[in-house]
């Protein structure tokens, strides 16, 4: 117990050293990665068009302080909630698109969140497109309570859904993916890339090693030991996303074909 203190109180002064620094301004601040950054870098110019569902989360359980931490959140960032969702193109194939933001509480999950990753497997669906979902979230949203458990249900029946229909889901963990995301749609892509050195779990590596009494091998969780035991297909860096999603989209590409003047897609059986 000494020995875990101690580290935790050499941690705290490490970060405080950290935010000293940045305050002096010695130290650098890392710019944000934003979903529209990363779609900005993946989309062809002028191709995003993003989803207008016209909600956002509420306050189910009246938890304190929650309404004003959300409002206050959407006012500094300009940001309505943990995911922006739309349809763009990626060097000419059609794609629908989802990217989760850390910014907003930690892209955790509630109600709204759900909600607007069930439509967006909905619209792929209906709309015969291949669905990207990068994930960045500490898990379900604790002021939600089971409200926000609800929705890894909800999520992962969508996506099954969705792939039964003959939908190709591909999913990018990010850093980090945890909690309740982890443990619905970020697991049931039919191909899923990680960004190198991405946190991917349910359960923090401290948590498991206080609940099974032992050391984990080293860097589990990090997304090149999921690589190296089959979890991963394959650890993609920023600059190459756009060329490997490219490449993918162009390989399952689904053809359109004519019919009695009609246009439909044939999708896999």
């Amino acid at each position: 117990m000494k020995n875990l203190l101690d580290e935790r109180k050499t941690k705290f002064q490490a970060l405080k050293d950290i935010r000293s620094r940045i305050i002096k301004g010695t130290m650098p601040v890392k710019k944000t990665y934003t979903p529209e950054m990363r779609i900005k870098d993946i989309a062809d110019k002028g191709t995003f068009r993003e989803f207008r569902f016209g909600f956002s989360t509420g306050d189910p359980l009246g938890f304190p302080d929650y309404k004003r931490k959300k409002e206050e959140i959407q006012k500094n960032t300009g940001v309505k909630e943990a995911v922006l969702s739309g349809t763009c193109c990626i060097d000419g194939h059609n794609a629908v698109i989802a990217v989760m933001d850390r910014r907003f509480l930690m892209g955790s999950m509630g109600i709204a969140v759900g909600e607007i990753i069930t439509r967006t497997f909905e619209y792929a669906d209906a709309h015969r497109q291949p669905c990207i979902i990068f994930t960045a979230s500490g898990g379900a949203r604790m002021q939600e309570g089971m409200f926000s458990l609800m929705q890894m249900a909800k999520t992962a029946a969508a996506a099954e859904k969705y792939k039964r229909n003959g939908g190709l889901y591909i999913v990018c963990l990010t850093n980090p993916t945890t909690g309740g995301v982890s443990a619905s749609f970020a697991s049931l892509g039919d191909i899923t890339l990680a960004e190198p050195g991405a946190l991917i779990c349910f359960a923090g590596p401290r948590v498991i090693e206080q609940t099974i009494g032992q050391a984990l091998p080293k860097g589990f969780q990090i997304s090149e030991y999921l690589e190296e035991h089959g979890f991963v297909d394959r650890i993609v860096r920023r600059d190459e996303m756009r060329a490997v999603l490219s490449q993918l989209l162009k390989l399952h590409e689904v053809p359109k074909m004519k019919t009695s003047g009609k246009e439909y897609y044939r999708g896999r059986q």
